[in-house]
């Protein structure tokens, strides 16, 4: 038995050095976490983009030098040749330039149309466009009406009448 003992002895030691070998091994193969860092901060959402506004409709007979119309009214006489309306626009920011189509859509009475004309336009910051109809004859009496859309949306509209 004597002769057994060293060689248990030595078994025993050989095992728990296999373990302690292998608990290092095992803990070697897992994978540390990578440090602790702070989320990255979100990204800013995009600005929206710019677009432009009716701002104004008047209606009037002429326009002055700076387009807008010079006596603003609602009714005319029959013998008034030209009803020009003047349309005012802005864009949400200043410095940007929006493409669009403005319309003008002329009835009279029960939406009998008058004339309609368009624009595309690239608008920047404030301006004024001008929208005319011209009768070299007398316009009808009656109550009229004036839409205005901005890229195919009515966006205002003016009645007036000729008497």
């Amino acid at each position: 038995m004597q002769r057994l003992t060293p060689i248990l002895t030595a078994a025993l030691f050989g095992a728990i050095a296999l373990a302690g070998c292998r608990q290092q091994e095992d803990t070697a193969a897992t994978p540390t976490p990578p440090p602790a860092t702070e989320p990255a901060p979100a990204a800013e959402p995009a600005a929206p983009a710019a677009t432009a506004t009716i701002v104004d409709v008047q209606l009037g007979t002429e326009a002055a030098e700076n387009e807008a119309v010079a006596e603003p009214k609602t009714s005319f006489a029959p013998t008034d040749d030209t009803i020009v309306a003047s349309v005012s626009t802005a864009t949400s920011d200043p410095t940007a330039d929006v493409d669009g189509k403005l319309v003008a859509r002329w009835t009279y009475q029960d939406g009998q149309l008058v004339d309609e004309s368009s624009e595309m336009l690239t608008f920047s910051g404030t301006g004024v466009t001008n929208f005319r109809i011209n009768n070299p004859e007398s316009w009808p009496e009656g109550k009229y009406k004036l839409e205005v859309l901005l890229n195919d949306e009515v966006v205002q509209t003016r009645e007036f009448t000729v008497e």
